[in-house]
């Protein structure tokens, strides 16, 4: 993080999400197992054949260690997906590995449960580390596609 953070300074969205910046801070609770969730309902990305656009709803969660994420930073950093092109599944690992490497957290799963085009939902899902004995993790509360019921 050799930038200053975005936190408290007027912040464009990012181009790109080569060029956004995340931030972290540190974890006041580096010695307690928890979670820590983040939810995005109105991710949007471009097709990668198309160039139409996809949307996601986006749930993270993570068990901190010595950091926690920025929540103006990750806002920004999502938010640059809007004008890229990219395949569902490359978007979601892409955002895990992203955090895990800021982040390094002790565990992470991201679920990216994206609306169909086409007639086909995706959902793609991806985790790192392990989930410390006794933490509690919610169910992330996305309905599986119903269509229109």
């Amino acid at each position: 993080m050799s930038r200053p953070p975005v936190l408290g300074r007027p912040s464009p969205i990012p181009a790109s999400p080569q060029a956004a910046q995340l931030d972290r801070v540190p974890n006041p609770h580096p010695d307690t197992n928890y979670l820590a969730r983040f939810t995005a309902p109105e991710f949007t990305t471009l097709c990668a054949v198309t160039g139409q656009p996809d949307f996601a709803h986006l749930v993270i969660d993570y068990v901190p260690a010595k950091w926690l994420l920025e929540s103006k930073s990750l806002k920004l950093y999502l938010g640059s997906f809007r004008n890229q092109r990219g395949v569902h599944e490359d978007c979601t690992v892409a955002i895990g590995k992203k955090l895990v490497a800021i982040l390094k957290p002790k565990w992470l799963r991201i679920g990216g449960y994206w609306y169909p085009r086409g007639g086909m939902p995706i959902d793609v899902f991806w985790q790192s580390g392990r989930l410390p004995a006794g933490v509690w993790v919610p169910d992330q509360g996305v309905a599986p596609y119903r269509g229109r019921g």
